[in-house]
């Protein structure tokens, strides 16, 4: 099964084909009120840890390593996913970030992460 997982700016506003809105930053985004959000959810676990983002961020690790790291988190703690995939399973999840690049952000890799371990689920159970 094909899950239609999408990625969107936490500033976009909110569209009714959203699905499950899902916050998946360590931070609270600036200037925004929970309220003006529409969220389902804010759920810190599945995004990179602090030092990783920080190592990141203050350019001691290229993107590459930063990608090849944040998989390994995910795969060493497979149980951050298990809210982002109930909300799969249940319709449309969209990932929501206050990063400006989405496209070369970590919310790529959570998406695949996420899909992964939606079909090994499913085949697992056979």
């Amino acid at each position: 099964m094909n899950h239609d997982i999408a990625l969107k700016r936490i500033y976009q506003a909110p569209e009714p084909d959203d699905g499950a809105r899902v916050l998946v930053d360590r931070l609270w985004p600036r200037g925004k009120r929970r309220e003006s959000l529409a969220l389902t959810d804010w759920y810190r676990d599945a995004s990179p840890s602090p030092a990783l983002r920080r190592q990141f961020h203050q350019g001691e690790i290229s993107a590459a390593v930063f990608a090849a790291r944040y998989r390994g988190e995910l795969r060493d703690a497979p149980e951050c996913l298990l809210l982002l995939m109930r909300h799969a399973r249940q319709g449309r999840l969209t990932l929501l970030s206050a990063v400006r690049d989405l496209d070369a952000s970590y919310l790529p890799i959570l998406r695949d992460a996420l899909r992964l371990a939606l079909e090994d689920h499913t085949t697992d159970k056979g």
